[in-house]
């Protein structure tokens, strides 16, 4: 059986960091973009040749903001991905935006490279919102970015949503959510807020300046996004996200269906063939040719893995992919734990799969706690 390849590209340039952020981001060094994209164009090459030129069939650049690369900088990157790593035919490339970043010129070069997808981060629609959590952009932004991705010939668009704000009411979200689906987006992720030690809203939030919403209130906030979204159209295929049939995102789709994918680029992480490596996170770290941590993934924690990242999928991990890349079946692995949460209505059999219910989406730290013992 043929086996997938996903490329992930790490863009650690921002203009300014959100409150809510700990990804690897860095405001304040756009003066070392056209240095990083020769680094990044150096590692796709080596990489390439040292694994003998593999078939991808997945792409994502994602960061920080890629959108604030330069369009020849961005098309750079692609010629060195398409040399390294030849693309299948039917492959699935995605590029991250920022609405106030994303031009015409930029998204041209993502059309000319190739590229298929767009992935723009919407987040609200309210401007009181936006300015919470930092974000520097306005929605007739984001509807903007819609419209020139569009004219650039990319129609396969995914806004990002986020729910569980300080002091976000449902009736905000509910306007957010009727704001997106009236774009037409072929893909929806709406994703909770978790609130990151150190980032400047988690300070606020401890210092009693701001309150998130109570429990009661984030149950209400996913029920509205399924059922607004389900009335749509969309499917729900994954704890956070939701497309029209035929439209979930595939690379993603790999990765929670423990496919090998490759990571380039500061903090980049990567697995393949039972292996993880990860770049360094710093910029000059990774310019200066710091050398990435490499490891083996023991059996125990492959098997925890692939039941982990399957079972975000809302069809669950597969019986059958499981046994084959494990040597033994979930029952011969995890046999206690699956007996306990079918048992308690946290986790079903359907079709050779093993799923959470819509009980156990909402308690998947408490299940998976079990397949740890």
């Amino acid at each position: 059986m043929k086996r997938s390849l996903g490329l992930y590209v790490h863009i650690p340039f921002c203009l300014r960091k959100c409150a809510y952020c700990d990804f690897p981001s860095h405001p304040g060094q756009m003066h070392l973009r056209e240095a990083y994209t020769q680094a990044l164009c150096r590692e796709i090459t080596a990489r390439g040749e040292a694994l003998g030129h593999p078939m991808a069939d997945t792409l994502f650049i994602g960061g920080g903001t890629p959108s604030v690369m330069l369009p020849e900088q961005i098309a750079a990157v692609l010629r060195a991905l398409r040399a390294a790593f030849p693309w299948e035919e039917g492959y699935e490339a995605t590029c991250e935006a920022n609405p106030e970043s994303l031009t015409a010129d930029f998204l041209q070069a993502l059309a000319e490279g190739g590229f298929n997808r767009l992935s723009l981060g919407a987040q609200a629609s309210q401007p009181r919102l936006l300015k919470l959590i930092g974000r520097g952009h306005s929605w007739e932004q984001v509807a903007e970015g819609v419209c020139m991705a569009r004219k650039a010939g990319i129609s396969n668009i995914n806004l990002d949503l986020m729910a569980g704000f300080p002091g976000q009411s449902l009736k905000e979200l509910g306007e957010s959510l009727d704001a997106a689906i009236a774009l037409k987006p072929r893909h929806l992720s709406c994703y909770g807020l978790i609130l990151e030690e150190g980032t400047p809203l988690s300070l606020a939030v401890a210092e009693g300046s701001l309150q998130l919403p109570g429990e009661d209130a984030e149950i209400a906030m996913d029920a509205l996004i399924r059922e607004k979204l389900g009335k749509a159209g969309y499917i729900h295929y994954e704890i956070s996200n939701h497309a029209l049939c035929g439209f979930e995102c595939r690379h993603n789709l790999n990765c929670w269906e423990y496919a090998d994918y490759l990571g380039f680029g500061a903090a980049a992480a990567g697995f393949y063939q039972g292996r993880r490596r990860k770049n360094p996170a710093g910029i000059q770290d990774y310019l200066d040719g710091r050398a990435p941590e490499e490891l083996t993934v023991t059996a125990e924690e492959s098997r925890f893995e692939q039941v982990m990242m399957g079972l975000r999928l809302i069809k669950g991990v597969g019986g059958a992919a499981f046994e084959r890349r494990q040597g033994m079946s979930l029952m011969e692995a995890f046999g206690p734990a699956i007996e306990k949460h079918t048992a308690g209505g946290l986790l079903a059999w359907k079709e050779g799969r093993l799923c959470l219910t819509e009980e156990g989406l909402g308690l998947m730290n408490l299940v998976l706690v079990d397949f740890l013992a």
